[in-house]
């Protein structure tokens, strides 16, 4: 019997995808795929984009920049973000009404995602530092001792002016791609930016492959952990669209977490360590891992201390051999973990702190002086307070077998993300990989669409947000209700 050929397995996908794109099953990947394409037209003026770009200029249509082209533009893009929504919502709900195939979901990312590959940056300019940094790199300087503007070149033009003078908050292994990626590129910043969202595609096909086998090692669906933490608009849209490292950090972090509930624990350890060396978020998983590990180790007849002494002396082996080889290799050292405070640099709503003090201001500011930026910092720092609180306290309570160690995962993310000084849209997608798995009754998933819907409408395609527009903050409100109760009401069953 001969082996079949790439060539020929590959008209083989094709072909199923094609037979795919004739069914029933493929209208909501059809119509998120129109909804791809215009939000990659419309983006050409109401994304991301460059602060001088001679292509546009040299196809003639700068025009869609500014005055009634901006006003095409948007229209164009937010009617693909919205039919992207809509037709996510139907799959959700054909999903729990009837169930759905893990194929039928891999076939629809390939349709969501294909035009996005092409899009300009989305909803963010982050991509733009992440040149700039890895540039710094490229040219003899340390991105954690010195900020962009230390390195002028066409880069650092396209950097948001609030992070020119920040040093990187991204670990070796980051800085090892965003470098390597200028080096390829140079200083061109289409080049740069195509190149860098392929750099992130192998963390979307980490967390294809890792999110349904962690789903059905506890029972539950690939399928609808598919849904939720793939196909999420804020994943496919925000982390793909936006070119946002967290893809990278989220797949690995998700096949760590595969590896090693099938018991692989070196090779688990070894992804993981190597997500938290693109951000340092993927540590909160490392400790919780360790309890499996343990658990392992009880089984095969080690005693309790013993196993527990293994597992912590092997894992911290693992993490300090890793970040050790990548930071070699990157020439850096630790300093990336003193700008994790570059952060407080936002203000929004989207973390209970910041929050707590708009509302303060807001309400406090009728009746009496406030002074917004000392309530802030009272805020953040209880914040930091609950953070460095609860999170020992969820290792310990949620070790008890692997749905416990997700769970305490979900939580410590879920807490770290509400409770740090400041977020974006795109750091909501952290905890979803990982709830992904445990939270799939129609409630929870109900309401997971709600608020990934009201964050994806509340920040607008130029990296800027609505929280302080009434009519904005009430639109996407809507919007997020909308969703909510279209998928936690159940289908009514046909009269016979």
């Amino acid at each position: 019997m001969s082996t079949p050929t790439t060539s020929s397995s590959t008209a083989g996908h094709l072909a199923k995808l094609r037979e795919f794109a004739r069914t029933d099953e493929a209208r909501p990947a059809l119509l998120g795929f129109l909804g791809a394409l215009m939000i990659t037209a419309g983006g050409l003026g109401a994304g991301s984009t460059r602060s001088h770009d001679p292509v546009l200029e040299s196809m003639h249509l700068s025009w869609l920049r500014f005055g009634h082209g901006l006003v095409l533009s948007s229209v164009l893009l937010w009617g693909g973000v919205a039919l992207m929504l809509v037709a996510w919502l139907w799959l959700g709900r054909r999903m729990l009404d009837h169930g759905s195939s893990e194929y039928t979901m891999l076939a629809t990312t390939g349709f969501w995602l294909a035009p996005l590959l092409l899009s300009v940056p989305l909803f963010s300019r982050d991509t733009y530092s992440y040149l700039a940094q890895g540039a710094l790199l490229r040219d003899g300087f340390d991105p954690y001792v010195v900020g962009p503007i230390e390195n002028p070149n066409a880069l650092l033009d396209n950097v948001s002016p609030i992070w020119t003078t920040t040093t990187a908050p991204y670990g070796p292994a980051f800085i090892l791609v965003a470098k390597f990626v200028t080096m390829i590129t140079g200083d061109n910043v289409i080049a740069g930016t195509m190149v860098l969202r392929l750099c992130m595609l192998p963390g979307l096909a980490l967390l294809i492959w890792a999110a349904p086998r962690i789903a059905r090692h506890i029972g539950a669906s690939g399928a609808v952990a598919l849904w939720i933490c793939v196909l999420n608009p804020l994943v496919i849209i925000h982390l793909m669209g936006g070119v946002h490292n967290e893809m990278l950090m989220v797949g690995l972090m998700a096949a760590g977490i595969a590896l090693v509930f099938s018991r692989r624990f070196v090779a688990g350890f070894v992804v993981a360590t190597v997500a938290v060396a693109v951000k340092a978020t993927a540590g909160l998983a490392l400790p919780f891992m360790v309890w499996v590990w343990i658990r392992a180790l009880r089984e095969r007849g080690h005693r309790r201390l013993t196993a527990f002494a293994m597992a912590a002396a092997g894992s911290i082996a693992i993490f300090v051999g890793v970040f050790a080889v990548l930071s070699l290799a990157a020439g850096v050292g630790l300093g990336w973990l003193t700008a994790l405070a570059g952060s407080v640099k936002i203000i929004n709503w989207l973390t209970v702190p910041t929050a707590i003090a708009n509302v303060t201001n807001a309400v406090g500011g009728l009746f009496f002086g406030v002074n917004f930026y000392a309530v802030l910092d009272a805020t953040r720092i209880a914040g930091i307070i609950i953070i460095a609180v609860s999170l020992p306290l969820l290792w310990w309570r949620f070790r008890h077998d692997d749905r416990e160690t997700l769970v305490g995962i979900g939580w410590a993310m879920l807490v770290v993300v509400l409770f740090v000084p400041a977020a974006l849209p795109w750091y909501y997608t952290w905890p979803l990989a990982i709830i992904a798995a445990i939270a799939q009754s129609r409630p929870a998933v109900a309401a997971i669409a709600g608020f990934s819907t009201w964050i994806m409408v509340i920040f607008k395609p130029d990296g800027s947000h609505g929280m302080y527009v009434w009519v904005h903050v009430i639109l996407a409100t809507v919007c997020a209700v909308a969703a909510w109760y279209y998928l936690k009401r159940a289908e009514q069953p046909t009269a016979q």
